[in-house]
């Protein structure tokens, strides 16, 4: 796997993530310390011209650093769950039901580090798991956060069901998330971006919520809607 970016490259060393190399780009100013901390870990770096770089960048926007990781490690549900029991915490996931845009994703990624989410379903197939792309858009976030790769997500969505675990979905004609309770063990579904959540699978779960809108546009981006919903569970559970 190709990890670009000072931030992505930074968290993948700060985390421990198995790096084989980290290519440089010759007169580069790292102010982040980068290298620095590639010496720490004992990860082997060489210099590179930019030329070259450019040549390995899938995303085209480097910025000078580009690390050889080992492929991503996905985690199970189960993993999601006994962390949640670790940090003593009612467990909260978020389940995305055929997203194919790595941005989506990647930014998804990034919401569930920074809310504090156990852990991220993902589709294996007609949909996007964790690729190059999606660990540069995260941020770095995609070597904090647990993501399991399911065959089937309606599957998953009935064995969290009966677990006890609150599964909801996302869709413009929902109920005002307001007004739904998330305090408790819950898994949030998203849906796709052009089709949203499928039929059968918003069938499975106990609800279906909204966000309010004022304006003119019905809907939002993926990622977008995925943050404000976290961050309600977020002020539900601890901002009282």
């Amino acid at each position: 796997m190709i990890i670009e970016g000072k931030n992505a490259v930074k968290e993948a060393l700060k985390s421990g993530v198995t790096i084989s190399e980290l290519k440089v780009q010759k007169g580069i100013h790292d102010s982040d310390n980068i290298i620095g901390l590639a010496k720490e870990k004992g990860v082997r770096f060489t210099f590179c011209d930019k030329i070259k770089l450019d040549k390995l960048s899938e995303t085209k926007r480097h910025q000078g650093f580009i690390a050889v990781a080992a492929d991503f490690k996905y985690s199970t549900i189960e993993e999601m769950k006994q962390l949640a029991k670790e940090k003593g915490e009612k467990l909260f996931l978020i389940i995305l039901d055929g997203l194919e845009d790595p941005h989506n994703v990647g930014s998804i990624l990034r919401v569930a580090d920074c809310s504090g989410c156990h852990g991220v379903i993902v589709q294996k197939h007609r949909a996007c798991m964790v690729t190059d792309t999606v660990v540069k858009i995260s941020s770095g976030a995609s070597n904090y956060v647990k993501v399991a790769m399911v065959t089937n997500i309606n599957d998953a969505i009935r064995e969290l069901k009966d677990d006890f675990v609150k599964v909801v979905s996302a869709e413009a004609d929902g109920k005002v998330m307001y007004n739904t309770d998330m305090t408790d063990d819950i898994a949030i579904v998203i849906g796709s971006e052009g089709k949203g959540v499928k039929p059968l699978t918003r069938k499975l779960c106990d609800e279906t919520i909204s966000i309010p809108m004022k304006g003119n546009v019905n809907s939002l981006n993926a990622s977008v809607a995925t943050g404000i919903i976290a961050f309600e569970v977020i002020r539900q559970r601890f901002g009282k």
